[in-house]
């Protein structure tokens, strides 16, 4: 009893909260709701009746003030409440089950998607009626305008096209501005150039043995943007990293096996040999990035 009487407090607990938690609002005027009749002849209805009062305590600020109902249609809600207390005849279900699956084709599809593929661009955006017309026939299993097969591959790739197409409106930029950067890099004096791109200088030499792809790493690094802005350092947080050498983006783990230890080098990475179209942390997609990689040991 002791566990039940903690519960009804608590809902009645929040409730209250939310229900003083902001201003209180005017009363809208509603439609007077029929009342189901109270008769209290034992202290088993008392009971139900006081604690379904009680229950209610801040219940309509909290629909006014966090479910944004209009209790202009107080009626509607009563009703919902009504159905989902009592037991559900068979239309009632699948009418349920209808919304319920509804909130999620809305929030988790069609918002969803939009969000994934044009971000915050309004101006484009699922064509909802063919969506709907699409979910409701395979749903009824009517006639369809391609079979169901066709339909998954058909999504897959076009979701592909347009996340590409949107990518490159959006970062193109920094692949260029990267290959301009890389090209004048490439001029400096000491600067050199592997097969894959990867342009490195040798700060200070080292004399240790080179790293092989299974082996493992101590470094302390620091890495920025072609235009200086750092997006991580060792050296800030006082921490060396350890590592397998092929744990990395392509870029670190060539330099890696080039770099005696004890070197200290500056990379510069092509996007390619990055993260490539991945927006990761606080780098964009497509950056060039600049490291530099001081290889302190290799872990044995």
């Amino acid at each position: 009893m002791r566990k039940h009487s903690l519960y009804v407090l608590a809902t009645l607990a929040f409730f209250a909260l939310v229900a003083n938690a902001a201003p209180k609002k005017k009363k809208s005027k509603a439609k007077q709701v029929e009342m189901p009749a109270v008769v209290l002849s034992t202290p088993l209805d008392t009971l139900s009746y006081a604690v379904g009062l009680a229950q209610s305590n801040g219940l309509r600020n909290y629909l006014v003030q966090q479910l944004k109902v209009d209790t202009t249609y107080i009626e509607t809600f009563i009703k919902g409440l009504n159905d989902a207390v009592g037991e559900l005849s068979p239309e009632q279900k699948a009418y349920n089950a209808g919304t319920q699956i509804g909130q999620q084709v809305k929030e988790q599809m069609l918002k969803g998607l939009n969000q994934q593929l044009f971000a915050n661009d309004t101006t484009q955006h699922i064509n909802q009626n063919n969506f709907m017309a699409g979910f409701i026939a395979g749903t009824l299993n009517q006639e369809t305008l391609m079979p169901m097969n066709m339909a998954q591959q058909t999504a897959q790739r076009l979701i592909q096209s347009i996340s590409d197409e949107q990518m490159e409106l959006r970062y193109g930029a920094n692949r260029e501005e990267g290959k301009a950067f890389q090209a004048a890099y490439a001029q400096r004096e000491g600067v050199q150039k592997t097969e894959s791109g990867l342009l490195y200088r040798i700060l200070t030499p080292g004399t240790g043995e080179k790293p092989t792809a299974n082996d493992r790493v101590k470094v302390h690094y620091r890495g920025t943007l072609i235009n200086g802005t750092e997006f991580d350092s060792s050296y800030k947080r006082n921490s060396p990293a350890t590592f397998g050498v092929t744990q990395v983006i392509k870029g670190w783990t060539e330099a890696l096996q080039l770099m005696p230890v004890g070197s200290k080098w500056e990379i510069v990475v092509p996007q390619d040999l990055a993260y490539g179209n991945r927006e990761t942390g606080n780098i964009p997609p497509y950056s060039t990035l600049i490291f530099e990689v001081e290889l302190l040991e290799i872990v044995k």
